[in-house]
């Protein structure tokens, strides 16, 4: 199994999550500090699980779906190797792998995320 959170409102208008069967395990509405830019205060998680042979699928399909407004990224991790996922970029690293989770966090700087959201666990 594969397990992540996508933030409900990372998603671009239109997207359109239907090629990788997904089970919800939780829904949670919560409220957020240190928001950047064009990001709302309050946060819609969506814990998900999926079959881990469904990842790069998975990956590709949110990488169509996040949208590149606002400094979104979606991370899941299978038993073996982490997935962020931002707006046309995917970086797949194995789990506990610090160069990997550095590229990740590079590209996610890059693309305006706030220090503080880069606290994925791999």
């Amino acid at each position: 199994m594969l397990e992540g959170v996508l933030i409900a409102e990372s998603l671009r208008v239109g997207a359109v999550l239907d090629e990788v069967p997904l089970r919800v395990g939780k829904i949670a509405r919560v409220e957020v500090g240190g928001v950047g830019d064009g990001q709302p205060r309050q946060w819609t998680l969506v814990h998900f699980v999926a079959d881990e042979r469904d990842a790069e699928r998975l990956a590709g399909q949110l990488a169509g779906a996040v949208s590149p407004e606002g400094g979104w990224y979606v991370n899941y991790n299978t038993g073996a190797e982490a997935f962020v996922v931002f707006a046309g970029h995917v970086v797949r690293y194995p789990r506990g792998d610090a160069a990997g989770r550095e590229e990740a966090k590079a590209y996610a700087r890059g693309v305006g995320i706030p220090e503080g959201q880069l606290d994925w666990r791999d």
